[in-house]
């Protein structure tokens, strides 16, 4: 199931200079915006695959609140050109990311070195920020109870590029546009 809506959500006052939001910019955004606990529980929850709403970001950026159902996951991606920050509301996300940059384009396969991989986990009220080309996979390992998040991105999302990963090789699978998603 896939709700597209846009909500009001707690926005920081426009500056005379207003300039993009930076990764701390994003990283307070979602943080206050997970903190409003009406709008979190609005979000309809769907037991089969991951809900969505679009909010009113800061400075312009694209951002989202996502309903996580138990073992739902996004599979490895990256948000192009795009700096952004999560943060789960409710629930519990785990996050593998890459410790490298990748080349942006002209491959479909790479192979990873031993030292790249991370991993975290993000409870209720943790979350983080990165960088443009920030290759990652969230999931919500849980097998019980749903997960909810908040996401910004600036600029809004260009494309995301979709991966699979077999030990150390990923391979580029899939490149989405927004008209993919919205």
């Amino acid at each position: 199931m896939h709700v597209s809506a846009s909500l009001s959500t707690p926005s920081s006052p426009a500056s005379p200079s207003a300039s993009a939001p930076t990764q701390a910019d994003l990283l307070d955004f979602v943080r206050r915006t997970a903190a409003d606990t009406a709008l979190i529980s609005s979000l309809p929850l769907d037991p089969e695959g991951r809900t969505w709403v679009r909010l009113d970001g800061p400075g312009g950026s694209e951002a989202w609140l996502i309903g996580w159902p138990p073992g739902s996951g996004t599979g490895w991606h990256d948000h192009a050109e795009s700096v952004g920050a999560f943060l789960t509301a409710t629930g519990e996300l785990k996050e593998y990311s890459l410790a490298t940059r990748l080349p942006t384009d002209g491959w479909k396969t790479l192979e990873l070195s031993e030292d790249v991989d991370r991993e975290r986990r993000l409870p209720a009220g943790k979350g983080r920020s990165f960088g443009r080309d920030h290759v990652h996979e969230v999931l919500n390992e849980s097998t019980e109870h749903h997960a909810v998040s908040v996401h910004a991105y600036y600029p809004p999302l260009p494309r995301i590029r979709r991966y699979s990963r077999s030990g150390p090789v990923l391979r580029l699978e899939q490149v989405e546009r927004p008209e993919d998603w919205q």
